[in-house]
Formats: structure tokens, C-alpha cells, sequence
């Protein structure tokens, strides 16, 4: 546990990433294969449940440190992260042990971590408190960060791949194989698991055995390929040269997922490595007619019967949002797999293979439809336009076509691991984003060196066009009076202005600069009005421009209103408070 919390330290205070992998390696060539294994866990992002509710730990803390929960919470304010807040308050109750705990980290999460879930509260906080006595503060707040399952570090799992193989002296895109599905939920790290991670790989048989590839360890059965990731274009497609040399498709909006056809299975992986097969037995009844040794690259999409286009991303949310697939269920949101890249046929690896090699043989392949819809396993059109004027055409009329643009793949591009060139160039050339100008209303602290700014933004829109500046601002008055409690001056201000209010529709933390979050930073902290545990609401006086990929109803939020990756465009101090648009606008794009 000790050298993992340094290990910790180590990648957190650095930026460089050459220092990053260095400590990664030193790590790994050390440690027992069970520790590495639940290392390997953590950093790729595996998150167990929460085993010890927040409510238990802050009482622990300040039962320990003999301070009230106001103190507890002034210091949370303004610390910004409850594990780092606990670890900075308990050594003035708790001494700082002579010689920090030396079990390992697998002792640690197994013996003492993940048998705390379950037990009572009284029995969790006598644990904690004997745990908290036997680690300095770097192990305190480590211990805390994975009882909450918020533990994250500057390190991507690209870097934890570089790291493995050059421990195991093997390739790094075996090892980012090796891992997909590592830190999947239902998960168990292991000392075996970890030993299958970095063995090496065996002497082929002779030189033709070896060029034809038979050195590489065959994926265990149901494990998918790491995803390839395309690039955001930003430039002009002229410049990649002639249309014909590229594969065009439509870039839907649905779920990224590989499915897998071996053992007489069917496997449905999503991008974020989450087996989620059962959440849609249509479409593993369909790819049964699939070949054996068969693994597509493509998207889940809500795909009605009769219907030319995908249904709204919101839709495929509910479906997924749903513990039990009723019959209803399945007959309101039927999905599809659309297949768009082969992977693997014959039992045969294909991803060294040309996009166009690879596209002919998804196009033969048995079982596969030549057309998207209800319930099926089928393939992507191919976009096959004159030029690139064509081409540009295609995606201004993409959003009408409940697509969010193209995706334009090099003819010969192998098919990579993560967001790569190396092995050739997949561009997604998305249509411009929906955007309105809305108000912020609410902040809370960012996370990691953002704990102690207020980057997490939440934005509302008018309930009606305000009649002019005037209206507004008394509108914002009664916001301020009920802030206050005074209950009499808002319904005052609520009659006069005939209950124009905001209305919270979305929340986003990116698009600012450093300088940019510093300045909104001290605009939030002088025009709070309130405070809710760490969320504070703000004085309305700042608009954004907000901008987002999808919209569509939602009953589950007050505007009735849901939008997709919003993200801050810029600031907009041009824009006066009462020209912030309204719901009528979202609505409006909703039904465009």
C-alpha cells in the first residue's frame, strides 16, 4: 500500500510523461504479480463500488480529529476533494505512525478494503479508524480515494500499456490487447491475470510460422480488440487528397462496441470495456448467424422498423437506463448493431489489413444485412461522393439524417489501437455543434489541480424571452430575495414579472482557458448567494455560449429538456442578461 500511495505521489507531481512511464516501470519490475495486478486495476480505471458511504467517512474523520461537521465542511469548501480533506484534518488527532503500514496493496483491498462493504456503520468506522492509524497522510488519502471509487491519476492506460510491455519486453499493442476487459466490472485482478498480461510471447515453430503471425497469443475467447479512435478534422478535406482514396461512412450517434463471435458465443463489448451483452439480447440473437471467429467493429443504435435513420441518442439511454427488458420494452427502442469494421473472420486477426481489404470482406460476409434496421447485425452504407463539394453536401444534411456527420478512413489505414496515425488516419468530420446562450447559475469545484477552482458550471435558460433589461434584473432580484429568505420581496418580484424564472438545463466544465476559469473563479466567489454542501449558487450575471452535440425531451429534468457533451464556446460578455435565450429556442432545436 505504501509504495503504491508513493507511486501515487510520483505520477501526480509530474507532467512529463517520459517521468511518468519511468515510475510506472520501476513500479511494476518490483512489485509481487498480485499487487501489479490491482496496480494495473486502479490505473486503467477500474472503480469498485463504494464500500463505505460518505456520510460514515466524514463522521469517522471528524470523530477522529475531534472537530465539528461545520469545521469538517469549511474545510472541505475549501480544500475541494473529501479524500485530501480527511487526510489534511486527521493528523491533528491522529500521530503520524513511527513506520508507515508495509502490507501490500492486495492485502489492503482485498483483507481490509472490500470487506467493509456491507457491514454496519458502527463496524466501518472502528475499521477506518485502526486503517487511518496505520497509514501516513499520502496512504490516507489513497485508502479513501479507493473506499469512494474516485480514484484518478494524470496517467492515461496508453502509458500503463508502454510501461507493461517494456517490463515484459513484449509489444505494447499485445499488452493493450491483453487488456482489454482488465478492469471491466465484474472483474477479479489476480496474480494469474496479471502473469497473462506480461508473458512472454512463445517461439514460433519456424520463420514461415513466425511471418504468418503465430507468435501473437490468440485473444482469449469473448475478448474484444483494443477500439481504434478517429481524429477530429479541423481542416479542409482537399487537402487529403483525391475522395475516391478514402472509405466515407455516416458517423452515427450511438454506443461504440465490438461484437464478438467464438465458442458458439456472442459478446458485445463497449468502448469503456463494459461487457453488455445481456443489455441487448436482440442483437446477440442476430449475430448468431454470424461465422464462427468473427469480431465487428461498429455502433448500437435505437433503429425502428420502417424508419430511414437511427432513433435520438436519448432514446438509447432510456433502453439502457432500464434494469429489466420487458417485451414493451424491447418492442419501443429495438436495436441494431451497425458493423463498420471487420476485425477478425476465419478466426484470422484482419486489422493488419487495408480499410478497402477489410470493408470487401464485411461486405461478404454471411449472416450480415445489407441494411440497418430493427433488431439486426447489418452494415454501414458506404458514401461514395463525386468530390468533396459532394462530400461537404452529405454532411450539412447529416443532422436531418439523425446522423452527427462523416467518418472519412484512409483506403489502406490498418486498423490501430487508441488515437494513433501509425498505422494510418480515421477522421470524423462532425457537423458544427448546436449552441444558445445561457446563464450560470450554479459552481462547484473542479477535481485534481482544479480542487480549488470553480469550474463546474451549471447554466440555465429564460423560461420566457424577457420583455426587456428592466424585467430581468427584477426577475434576478427575486432570486436574490428568496436566497435571503425573503419569501415576501421573491413572490413580489415572481407576480411582477409574471414567474419568469431560469430554468437549470445543462452543466460543463471545459472549453475555458486557466485564465479564463481564474477569472469566472472570483466572479462566482464574490456573487454567491448560497451555498449547498459544495455547490454554490450564483448571482446571474454571466452568459456563455453553450455548445452540444444532441438534444432531445427528457422528463427527468426541470427544463424537460436534455442535451449531449455540452461544453463552454466562449464567454459572452457582448450578450446582456435579458438577451440569453429561452426554452423556447431548446425546443425548438429538438424539433429541427
Amino acid at each position: 500500500m505504501r509504495r503504491f500511495a508513493d507511486l501515487y505521489q510520483r505520477l501526480d507531481a509530474s507532467t512529463a510523461t517520459g517521468e511518468k512511464v519511468a515510475a510506472l516501470v520501476a513500479y511494476f519490475a518490483a512489485e509481487p504479480a498480485a499487487d501489479a495486478a490491482w496496480a494495473v486495476y486502479f490505473l486503467a480505471g477500474g472503480k469498485p463500488r463504494q464500500v463505505v458511504p460518505t456520510a460514515v467517512l466524514r463522521a469517522t474523520a471528524c470523530r477522529l480529529a475531534g472537530i465539528d461537521e461545520w469545521l469538517f465542511e469549511e474545510c472541505y469548501q475549501a480544500v475541494g476533494d473529501l479524500a485530501e480533506t480527511i487526510a489534511l484534518v486527521l493528523p491533528l488527532a491522529l500521530p503520524r505512525p513511527a513506520v508507515a503500514s508495509d502490507d501490500s496493496l492486495a492485502f489492503w483491498v482485498e483483507a481490509r478494503l472490500l470487506p467493509l462493504r456491507g457491514l454496519a456503520p458502527e463496524e466501518q468506522a472502528q475499521r477506518l479508524a485502526l486503517a487511518f492509524a496505520e497509514l501516513d497522510a499520502a496512504g490516507r488519502f489513497l485508502l479513501v480515494k479507493l473506499i469512494g471509487g474516485a480514484f484518478r491519476v494524470g496517467v492515461s492506460k496508453l502509458l500503463v500499456q508502454r510501461a507493461l510491455a517494456e517490463v515484459a519486453a513484449i509489444d505494447a499493442k499485445l499488452v493493450a490487447q491483453r487488456m482489454m476487459g482488465y478492469a471491466e466490472a465484474r472483474a477479479t485482478p489476480s496474480a494469474e491475470r496479471y502473469a497473462a498480461l506480461v508473458a512472454p510471447l512463445p517461439a514460433p515453430a519456424n520463420a514461415a510460422a513466425a511471418a504468418a503471425g503465430d507468435a501473437a497469443v490468440a485473444p482469449l475467447v469473448g475478448q474484444p480488440y483494443p477500439f481504434f479512435l478517429a481524429h477530429p478534422l479541423q481542416a479542409d478535406p482537399a487537402t487529403l487528397g483525391p475522395v475516391d482514396e478514402w472509405l466515407l461512412e455516416w458517423k452515427y450517434d450511438g454506443i461504440r462496441a465490438q461484437l464478438v463471435r467464438r465458442g458458439g458465443q456472442c459478446w458485445i463489448w463497449s468502448r469503456g470495456e463494459e461487457l453488455v451483452s445481456e443489455r441487448f439480447p436482440e442483437v446477440v440473437q442476430a449475430a448468431r448467424a454470424l461465422p464462427e471467429g468473427t469480431v465487428l467493429d461498429g455502433e448500437l443504435l435505437v433503429w425502428r422498423e420502417g424508419e430511414v435513420a437511427p432513433a435520438p441518442f436519448q432514446l438509447l439511454l432510456q433502453r439502457i437506463g432500464r434494469k429489466t427488458l420487458t417485451k414493451k420494452v424491447l418492442a419501443a427502442a429495438p436495436v441494431a448493431f451497425v458493423a463498420y469494421d471487420l476485425l477478425e473472420s476465419e478466426g484470422i486477426d484482419r486489422r493488419g489489413e487495408p480499410q478497402f481489404a477489410r470493408r470487401a470482406l464485411l461486405q461478404r460476409l454471411a449472416g450480415l444485412g445489407n441494411a440497418p434496421g430493427p433488431a439486426a447485425v447489418a452494415v454501414s452504407p458506404r458514401l461514395q461522393p463525386a468530390g468533396w463539394p459532394e462530400a461537404a453536401a452529405l454532411r450539412g444534411a447529416a443532422r436531418e439524417r439523425g446522423v452527427e456527420g462523416l467518418m472519412l478512413k484512409h483506403g489502406q489505414a490498418r486498423y490501430g489501437s487508441g488515437r494513433t496515425k501509425s498505422e494510418g488516419v480515421w477522421w470524423k468530420w462532425k457537423v458544427d455543434p448546436m449552441s444558445v446562450d445561457a446563464v450560470l447559475v450554479y459552481a462547484q469545484a473542479g477535481h485534481g489541480r482544479r480542487a480549488s477552482v470553480y469550474t463546474d458550471y451549471t447554466f440555465a435558460v429564460w423560461s420566457r424571452p424577457p420583455r426587456d433589461a428592466a424585467e430581468a434584473r427584477r426577475a434576478v432580484e427575486g432570486i436574490e430575495a428568496a436566497a435571503r429568505g425573503d419569501a415576501a420581496a421573491a413572490a413580489a418580484a415572481s407576480a411582477a414579472t409574471e414567474a419568469l424564472q431560469l430554468l437549470p438545463f445543462a452543466k460543463a466544465y471545459s472549453g475555458l482557458s486557466d485564465e479564463e476559469f481564474a477569472a469566472v473563479d472570483r466572479e462566482i466567489r464574490a456573487r454567491t448567494l448560497n451555498r449547498f454542501g459544495p455547490v454554490r449558487a450564483v448571482r446571474p450575471t454571466l452568459v456563455f455560449e453553450i455548445g452540444f452535440e444532441g438534444i432531445g425531451a427528457s422528463a427527468r429534468h426541470k427544463s424537460g429538456v436534455a442535451v449531449r457533451f455540452p461544453r463552454m464556446l466562449r464567454i459572452r460578455h457582448d450578450k446582456p442578461l435579458h438577451e440569453a435565450d429561452s426554452i423556447a429556442t431548446l425546443r425548438a432545436l429538438i424539433g429541427a
